[in-house]
């Protein structure tokens, strides 16, 4: 661990929640802006919706490599750079001269969040010791809640006052922000680790990051419609070779890139599991119920209580299930998984509109009480000195489920209808409940109570 001043500390924390707030708005802005966009710049119109799926197909493929090196660089340069490059894309997107600029810029721009990611996580885990985590995860659900009920609106609100442009140079601003926080004197120190003596596994790393990016962009394409077949599954394809070639890697190297020490933890993996089922929860709630009350007859104002049932509780309830984690994380997560499992399906044999308002505020107190608590508790088990790869396999793992669940969803609610596709969240809901009731234990003191001490050559502040 890296001991620092009660401010500095302070201010590594609110530089990283600071990035964290550009996250839902960098999705969410991009793909309101997508219409404008693709009708406002010269390009094939197909182009158009890869402006989304490049940056998330990116920030898949970087994720694991950006924590990797953020271990093994200065961590709070490597998080200033990785902020600095989603500033830089942002203003550029906004000067693009046609679609294929943009969709290149937002390929860098999701590789800078990448760094973002791994490098804020990797810099909070080196100053805040486990016994502290979950209160800082508390905070971090608490912005990434409120962005992400609030960054639909912020970006309609951009995009009236100043078009499509406008959605990519807020974001970008707020990182310079970010990086100004870290590199802006009275500057943080470095927060270097110790080189390994293991040489990296950079083709371990590539192998991942293009197996899960392959597979992130080919659910994200989905199947029918205006997509040709043979785009998806290509992709499936490439995905699958990459992963063939990344276990024989693997198998090789002395010190893999894949952590599977920390995947070997119990807790970390129902985690990992359990926040990915919320997020699925989460994005299908947010196409399905507008989509069950539409059916229902709910007008425009219907719908917006509908949405704000779903989202708001996820600004205000976050701090609050902090302090409920303390002691009843455990059966707090499963409860609230279990919970969106019996709210889906209960909505399977019923239509009328108030099961529906109370399935919305049911799915959404579950989020709202549960947002950052299983990053808290998973991110507890990581050592300080694995902290940014340890953050990167969790995420991985989380956009992994929450895309599969989202594709699947989609997929059956074509064919069964919208209801159809909230069981398909359910069920991973159900799934993941019953998997973090049998592998955690309370009390079960994991890893990272074994902190690597602090590197020599590393001033400390008191």
């Amino acid at each position: 661990m890296f001991t620092l001043s009660v401010r500095r500390r302070r201010r590594v924390l609110a530089a990283a929640l600071l990035s964290d707030a550009v996250f839902p708005l960098a999705i969410t802005g991009a793909t309101a802006a997508v219409p404008e966009a693709t009708d406002g710049l010269p390009g094939p119109a197909a182009l158009g919706p890869w402006t989304v799926l490049a940056y998330n197909g990116l920030f898949a493929a970087a994720l694991l490599l950006a924590g990797a090196t953020a271990d093994r660089t200065a961590r709070t340069r490597f998080f200033a750079a990785g902020n600095l490059v989603v500033a830089v894309t942002g203003l550029l997107s906004a000067l693009a001269p046609g679609l294929p600029a943009l969709v290149a810029l937002r390929a860098v721009a999701g590789v800078g969040a990448a760094m973002c990611a791994a490098g804020g996580s990797s810099m909070v885990l080196a100053v805040y010791p486990p016994g502290e985590r979950r209160r800082v995860y508390g905070y971090v659900g608490a912005v990434l809640g409120g962005s992400l009920a609030l960054g639909p609106v912020v970006a309609q609100g951009l995009m009236a006052v100043g078009g499509w442009p406008l959605v990519f140079v807020v974001p970008g601003a707020v990182a310079a922000l970010a990086a100004l926080a870290t590199l802006g004197l009275p500057g943080l120190p470095g927060l270097r680790g110790e080189e390994p003596a293991e040489r990296f596994d950079r083709a371990g790393a590539v192998l991942f990051g293009l197996a899960v990016a392959a597979a992130v962009t080919a659910l994200g394409l989905g199947f029918g419609g205006a997509v040709p077949w043979w785009g998806p599954v290509g992709l499936l394809l490439v995905a699958a070779a990459c992963a063939t070639a990344l276990v024989r890697v693997e198998r090789r190297v002395p010190a893999p890139a894949i952590p599977l020490d920390l995947l070997r933890i119990p807790a970390y993996r129902a985690y990992a599991v359990a926040t990915g089922a919320f997020m699925g929860m989460l994005v299908v709630g947010l196409t399905v119920f507008p989509r069950l009350g539409s059916e229902q007859g709910l007008g425009p104002s219907g719908a917006a209580v509908v949405l704000s049932l779903l989202t708001v509780p996820s600004t205000v309830l976050p701090l609050f299930a902090a302090r409920l984690a303390r002691r009843w994380a455990r059966p707090l997560v499963t409860g609230a998984l279990a919970a969106c499992a019996v709210t889906a399906a209960v909505l399977q044999v019923t239509d009328r509109p108030v099961a529906l308002f109370v399935a919305c505020g049911a799915v959404g107190l579950c989020l709202g009480l549960t947002e950052g608590v299983p990053d808290g508790q998973a991110l507890a088990h990581v050592p300080a000195a694995r902290g940014g790869a340890g953050a990167a396999l969790f995420g991985t793992a989380r956009m992994s489920l929450e895309t599969l669940t989202l594709s699947a969803a989609a997929g059956v609610t074509t064919t069964l209808g919208p209801a159809a596709g909230l069981a398909v969240a359910g069920t991973v809901c159900l799934t993941a409940a019953l998997l973090l009731h049998h592998s955690t234990r309370p009390g079960t003191p994991g890893p990272a109570s074994r902190v690597p001490s602090r590197p020599a050559g590393e001033t400390a502040e008191r």
